[in-house]
């Protein structure tokens, strides 16, 4: 198997649109993405899990309890990103990544890297977002 071409490479924004080394480069950038919140997530799990055996006093106990409920809505953002990570990879097998959800034009390089789990060209997202404030607003 040849290796995945880094997106810093010259030719990896020249080559035609979503190949299979552009899908190799999304794929193992979400994997990668997914492992470490699922790593984060079990250290989080693990954490707690320790500290209810060691809080003593209730002023350390309300402290902990802060820091607890914010823990888990990290986590509970987390979980949401994990189902969206889950559906590009899904995506990416079924031949649509990279492509608008709307317009079906190329959503581009630039933009899946930096947001891999997108589903939106920019031109789609930003009319997405006018829509959602006009109804916010009425």
């Amino acid at each position: 198997m040849t290796s995945v071409m880094s997106k810093d490479t010259p030719l990896f924004e020249q080559q035609p649109y979503m190949n299979d080394r552009h899908l190799e480069y999304f794929k193992a950038k979400l994997l990668a993405w997914r492992d470490d919140i699922l790593k984060g997530s079990n250290q989080t799990l693990q954490q707690l899990r320790e500290e209810e055996n060691r809080i003593a006093d209730l002023s350390d106990w309300a402290t902990a309890e802060i820091e607890r409920s914010y823990q888990l809505r990290a986590r509970d953002r987390e979980r949401k990103l994990l189902s969206k990570i889950e559906a590009a990879l899904k995506r990416i097998d079924d031949g649509t990544y990279g492509f608008c959800e709307e317009t079906f034009e190329p959503i581009g390089l630039k933009r899946l890297d930096a947001r891999p789990i997108a589903t939106l060209s920019i031109e789609a997202q930003e009319r997405h977002e006018r829509r959602e404030k006009i109804y916010r607003e009425e």
